[in-house]
């Protein structure tokens, strides 16, 4: 694909895998974006299709605060209280979709006894940065009430340039090909998400689509991918964060499914990429990833 070549030698210039900067910047301001889905996160001890005791709340605010960054989009949250028992209310912000959903309470797959709380999109924002909120980008459900919309914020760094950011949860079970019925229904989301793009590639303004793309877009000739990041108009010139690394999260997954998707302008004021992995025991069936950009 056109510019993972690209993106990965610019990354190899700007920061490592790790998030290293490149020298002569270490000093420079930055704003940390990362993305995180924390697996069925509920409100209420030993409920979802992930019960957490308290002790695991506590190692995932433990997790939040080690991970460090200025926004973060988050997935697979029950409510906004549930948000704040990992997203400490003293250090963030949290701004959770307004979708209702038909309040599906059904069994959860392969797990007797449990059953599936609500799963929604959202945003933990540092306290003191300043940011507006735009209407939910409710066009992804695509008809569907229990599918994810997108919160889509303006987030306005002190000392820098804005950054717009959508966070997104695309529907499961199509993350490569287009030939089952999960495909389907991704592939009707992919002509939305493009026009978003495309909208805002036209404005002023840089911006970023971060979350669980449930899909392998930097594999070769990715079909989304190549819907997406077409260069029209140009600041739809896109790139992904993690360049071609491949995913450490979980041993038996080489290819990243969670992105930061960056736009032409985005990308130049990119500064390191980093996944973080678990110490011990996985908090979450997917690792927290993220990027730096200079405030410029």
């Amino acid at each position: 694909m056109k510019n993972h070549t690209l993106f990965a030698a610019f990354a190899l210039l700007a920061a490592s895998c790790t998030g290293t900067i490149h020298p002569g910047t270490e000093h420079a301001p930055t704003l940390k974006l990362a993305a995180w889905n924390v697996e069925h996160l509920a409100e209420v001890d030993g409920t979802g299709c992930r019960p957490r005791t308290e002790a695991d709340y506590e190692a995932m605010r433990a997790y939040v605060a080690d991970l460090s960054a200025d926004v973060i989009a988050f997935q697979e949250v029950e409510s906004k209280a549930a948000a704040e028992r990992v997203f400490d209310p003293a250090i963030y912000t949290v701004v959770i979709e307004d979708r209702v959903g038909t309040d599906r309470r059904g069994a959860c797959r392969g797990r007797e006894g449990l059953t599936i709380n609500a799963q929604r999109t959202g945003f933990a924002i540092r306290n003191g940065i300043p940011f507006e909120r735009q209407p939910d980008f409710t066009d992804l459900q695509v008809g569907n009430p229990d599918l994810r919309s997108g919160v889509d914020l303006v987030i306005r760094p002190r000392g820098g340039e804005p950054v717009r950011v959508l966070s997104v949860h695309l529907k499961s079970g199509c993350s490569s090909g287009d030939r089952n019925d999960a495909c389907a229904v991704l592939f009707q989301q992919v002509p939305i998400m493009e026009r978003w793009i495309d909208e805002r590639a036209a404005e002023g303004v840089r911006f970023a689509v971060m979350g669980d793309f449930n899909r392998r877009l930097a594999m070769p000739d990715d079909a989304v991918w190549a819907d997406w990041d077409d260069a029209s108009p140009p600041n739809a010139d896109l790139a992904l964060a993690s360049g071609e690394q491949s995913a450490q999260c979980n041993p038996r997954y080489r290819h990243f499914i969670d992105f930061i998707v960056l736009d032409r302008r985005a990308t130049a004021d990119f500064r390191g990429f980093e996944e973080k992995t678990f110490g011990g025991e996985a908090l979450s069936d997917h690792c927290a990833v993220s990027a730096r950009l200079s405030l410029r």
